[in-house]
């Protein structure tokens, strides 16, 4: 593959999806060859899965039936969209990828990081991020930033001790695999921690 793979991860509210958009306007400027995309999503057949994820009907849904559904449409994702686009030696700026699913089923819901990394061999076997920014906020912060929780959002709804799991869960992903992981810290304003993404890519050598 000759293009590079950048990830955005956080927590709910934590402010991925600006700064997917604020760094899509730096490349644009910068004429960088991208794509912007998103988890679980970014092709049609993975969008479909991402409803039946979200979709508060389906509040009943089992823990192991989550990781298989976020594990398909990123089977579809990367197939589709992702490793062409990387082939092609495009950048690709994903919002979530693989760590959420280490975050959220391994380290919140308790069925421990094997179990997710099997559902998700292929991923780590075939195409796993240069670097993943990791958008260092607790949820506490994030979601009183936000305004709020969406009440459309199944995993959004979950109670603040699933949410500070997950924000747990990112701190040992980060400590665990530091060559990869950047702690991008979220306190200040949405541009100054845009600059601070932008460095931090640039110390890397993605930028």
């Amino acid at each position: 593959m000759k293009g590079k793979f950048i990830t955005l991860e956080g927590c709910e509210g934590a402010g991925k999806s600006a700064q997917c958009n604020l760094l899509a306007e730096y490349f644009n400027k910068n004429n960088i060859d991208y794509i912007l995309t998103r988890e679980p999503g970014g092709t049609p057949v993975a969008e479909k899965i991402r409803s039946i994820i979200l979709s508060p009907e389906n509040k009943g849904m089992s823990y192991e039936c989550e990781t298989l559904l976020y594990a398909a449409a990123r089977a579809d994702h990367l197939s589709n969209k992702i490793i062409p686009a990387l082939n092609d030696g495009k950048l690709v700026l994903c919002d979530r990828f693989l760590d959420s699913s280490l975050a959220y089923q391994a380290y919140a819901r308790g069925l421990g990081t094997e179990t997710v990394e099997k559902a998700n061999f292929f991923a780590y076997e075939n195409c796993m991020p240069d670097v993943t920014l990791f958008l260092d906020i607790s949820p506490e912060d994030a979601f009183r930033r936000k305004g709020g929780v969406d009440k459309n959002d199944r995993i959004e709804l979950e109670g603040a001790e699933f949410h500070m799991k997950v924000y747990k869960g990112y701190l040992a992903l980060a400590e665990k695999y530091p060559m990869r992981f950047i702690k991008i810290p979220c306190m200040g304003n949405k541009y100054q921690t845009h600059d601070n993404i932008v460095s931090a890519l640039k110390s890397r050598g993605i930028l």
